[in-house]
């Protein structure tokens, strides 16, 4: 199996990295903004509901609506100077600088700029989200599909809303999109099927975007920023519904060559957002802080603790998805392990390895 970006892989220490280093590169696939993505259009006759799940899920969506101009209050402060998240451990970069010898400013200057970046990152998933879901609503076969599908549309619309204001009014920050990111998401942009869009939007994405509203959410002290992540998060996790519903039914009519093709195209994508170890994030903030990025990478991998660090995310919501629905089996478990992606700890300790 051909892994994706190959062209970008490297070797730190026995770990196989993604990296992107060449600048024009990076500029010239963020400038690729137009992407062809030939989609079949599906007409149904059937216009009473034939998965009863989807349909009560669709009911839940129109009562869990939101707005959100008026339903945050945007007055509360989002202060830079203060610690918006924990001290201890609620960042990479403002834990490596710690145990570098760093002050206190420092350290809260880095939480704040990979915080601003992660929020980015997230705004332009919502944003491939809302594209992939107004796909969706042309190619699924079922009217309830097409239902919940075209009301997500509006949940995105709401997601890039929110944490686009969020940015803009409270951090002044927004920064690119990742290289790594880009090519994944127009990845499932251009997928031919509205099984593979499905399965990577709805049960990866979605799924991975769950685990970490979920842990910011957590662990913020600010109000503003926990009641809108807790808002956000009850959407997604409807998505991420959708998704296993979804994949359920295709999964239970796939043939075992289907199964395959299924299960190793989750592997890749996340195998493939996995080697990137941050490293999109670090090439950018490196500078600014003295910190060398593969010395940062080999510092994590060099600790016992590292794989249940690593995990966490995914052990949220993404892995046991996919557990559930039968895409996680004997041929690719041991590959997921060996990654650092699967862990036999479904809520790995909030610990970075660096303190232990």
């Amino acid at each position: 199996m051909e892994k994706l970006m190959a062209e970008h892989r490297r070797m730190i220490g026995d770990f196989e990295v993604i990296e992107h280093v060449d600048e024009k590169k990076i500029a010239d696939l963020r400038a690729q903004v137009d992407i062809a993505a030939p989609i079949s259009l599906h007409w149904t006759w059937e216009y009473g509901s034939e998965v009863e799940e989807l349909r009560a899920l669709y009911e839940r969506g129109k009562h869990g609506q939101w707005d959100a101009e008026t339903d945050l209050d945007w007055s509360i402060p989002f202060e830079r100077t203060e610690w918006f998240m924990p001290q201890e451990n609620a960042s990479l970069l403002g834990t490596v600088l710690k145990n570098l010898g760093a002050d206190e400013k420092t350290c809260r200057e880095a939480q704040w700029d990979e915080f601003c970046h992660t929020m980015s990152q997230l705004l332009h998933g919502e944003q491939a989200a809302l594209q992939l879901c107004g796909q969706l609503t042309n190619v699924c076969p079922t009217m309830d599909q097409k239902w919940y599908a075209g009301s997500q549309v509006i949940d995105e619309v709401r997601h890039v809303e929110v944490l686009s204001k969020f940015l803009a009014r409270k951090t002044g920050a927004l920064y690119p999109i990742d290289p790594t990111l880009k090519l994944l998401l127009d990845r499932l942009l251009e997928a031919p099927t509205y099984k593979m869009k499905t399965l990577g939007m709805q049960c990866l994405f979605e799924g991975m975007a769950v685990g970490i509203f979920d842990v910011i959410k957590t662990i913020t002290t600010n109000p503003l920023l926990k009641e809108m992540l807790r808002r956000v998060e009850l959407d997604e996790a409807r998505h991420a519904a959708f998704g296993v519903l979804t994949m359920r039914r295709i999964v239970a009519d796939a043939t075992p060559e289907e199964m395959i093709e299924l299960e190793d195209f989750a592997f890749e994508v996340l195998e493939a957002l996995n080697a990137n170890q941050q490293l999109d994030m670090l090439q950018l903030f490196g500078p600014k802080y003295g910190l060398n990025p593969e010395e940062v990478v080999q510092l994590l991998h060099s600790s016992p603790h590292w794989t249940a660090f690593n995990s966490e995310i995914y052990m949220h919501t993404v892995i046991p998805n996919l557990q559930r629905l039968g895409l996680v089996t004997e041929r690719t478990e041991a590959r997921y392990r060996a990654v650092g992606i699967l862990s036999d700890t479904r809520t790995p300790p909030r610990d970075l390895p660096l303190l232990n």
